[in-house]
């Protein structure tokens, strides 16, 4: 028998209070403990996605920075380490191999660990790469450490690609994907300031630590911001409903399969992603390091041609707003994704053959107006490009994906220069027409890929059984 405090028996009355006093303290303790829970809860943060896109932009700004160091200290490094052009040409071949296989194999890499962990071990990895560097001591030190270094960056489009797939609806993905793809010309256009200023204050060891801190100073932000949509704590509600929504739509299948990299690569809707960037990248390659030497050939002196060879990048950046501004509109304006991604690569198809008036003409004005509706237009092209991973494939396969066309473009970008280098000496005597034949390829090629776009983008059985998004 139950007995109270006063050592007497408990009635059935005594336990019933008891329980019940028991019961609404615990009631109350659960509404202290929630109420104090919701009131530590943080405070949602507007537009969040697009706070994500200014990560992912950094990202990519950094990436670049810490890719142009080498080109950049490269005339004072030939001269200290008493490297040929052909060494110089290996070592950039040395990092163009590990970034072409690379970004393949982080791509799936990421599509089985998750974007917020993928990126975090790639930028941990290229930083460690970049900040280890000045412990290089000859060529093949620094051939080891480009390879590396091109290993470890190759995984920032497909990983970005990812990001966007996950925190942006379909029509917004154009924007945001030429968000953090300009991040490669900003990049590009900041490094000469950073690097060589280093460099006259401090030696080039300082110049390639310089990246590596800026790799770790994102790397703070990004562990502290990227989750998902449907983990992020500072997400707001409307945001994250308007975000799984699109994501998890009606073409999305719940119990979708995942496929491997032999069944993406039976898919159409595949080779039309890689064709896409591989036979355009390397003609954006082609413009940013063969520029000069077109111009130097056709007699156009450096000195005047300063000024204007920022032309055709800063077109090149206007045109990564262009098309994805341009396609989210068509979007809204009732056009289907499919025909509003397809009518910017048509832009950009016809736009790059302006590439090939340039054989005709020895102004420099004319080249340079030529060389920058090109670039605008190849830029248009290229955000479609990247956004199609994002477009077409569910994000168990969006990286992999856009690995697969990564590794296309960077194999297409060797075999191109190492074709440009021999038919350009193999024509030194037709001299301000030696890269005539080069020129109009180059205009010829973003055709092409836009034919194969046209024809292997498409919904067709995947789509039914889930591969693949409705298009």
């Amino acid at each position: 028998m139950l007995r109270d405090k006063r050592g007497g028996a408990s009635t059935n009355a005594d336990i019933l209070l008891e329980t019940r006093q028991a019961y609404v303290g615990v009631r109350r303790g659960a509404y202290r403990m929630n109420r104090d829970h919701s009131s530590k809860q943080p405070r949602p943060i507007p537009h969040l996605r697009w706070w994500i896109g200014a990560l992912l932009f950094a990202s990519t700004v950094i990436n670049y920075i810490d890719r142009q160091t080498l080109s950049l200290l490269a005339p004072y490094l030939k001269q200290d380490f008493h490297w040929t052009n052909t060494d110089y040409a290996n070592l950039v071949i040395a990092f163009r191999v590990a970034y072409s296989i690379g970004q393949t194999l982080c791509g799936r890499l990421m599509d089985r660990i998750g974007t917020r962990r993928g990126l975090t071990l790639s930028v941990l990895w290229y930083s460690l790469v970049s900040i280890l560097t000045p412990l290089a001591r000859g060529f093949f030190s620094f051939a080891a450490f480009r390879f590396l270094l091109g290993a470890g960056e190759s995984a920032n489009w497909p990983g970005a690609t990812k990001a966007v797939s996950e925190w942006f609806p379909k029509r917004e993905r154009g924007l945001a994907t030429a968000l953090f793809d300009s991040g490669s010309s900003i990049g590009g256009a900041v490094a000469p300031f950073l690097v060589l200023t280093v460099y006259y204050r401090w030696g080039w060891r300082p110049s390639f630590v310089l990246p590596g801190l800026l790799g770790f100073a994102w790397l703070v932000a990004w562990r502290r911001v990227y989750s998902t949509p449907h983990e992020h704590l500072r997400i707001s509600e409307p945001e994250r409903q308007m975000i799984l929504a699109d994501v998890h739509g009606p073409d999305v299948k719940a119990s979708r399969p995942k496929p491997g990299w032999a069944a993406l690569l039976k898919l159409p809707q595949t080779w039309g992603t890689i064709s896409a960037k591989g036979l355009t990248d390397p003609v954006w390659f082609f413009v940013t390091d063969w520029f000069f030497i077109y111009l130097v050939a056709k007699s156009i002196p450096l000195k005047s041609s300063l000024v204007a060879i920022w032309v055709p990048f800063i077109a090149s950046d206007l045109g990564n707003f262009f098309g994805g501004a341009a396609s989210g509109y068509l979007i809204k304006r009732g056009w289907s994704l499919g025909a509003a991604r397809k009518a910017l690569v048509v832009f950009g198809g016809f736009g790059v053959l302006l590439l090939i008036p340039t054989v005709f003409t020895f102004k420099l004005w004319a080249i340079v107006v030529l060389f920058a509706v090109a670039t605008f237009s190849y830029a248009a092209f290229s955000t479609i490009a990247n956004v199609l991973p994002a477009d077409l494939f569910t994000s168990e396969s969006v990286a992999s994906v856009s690995g697969m066309s990564g590794t296309g473009a960077g194999i297409g970008t060797i075999i191109a220069f190492l074709l440009i280098g021999h038919f350009s000496d193999a024509r030194q005597a037709a001299a301000a027409h030696s890269f005539d034949p080069i020129v109009i390829v180059a205009g010829m090629v973003p055709f092409v890929a836009m034919i194969l776009v046209l024809l292997l983008v498409r919904n067709t059985r995947a789509t039914e059984e889930g591969l693949v998004r409705r298009i």
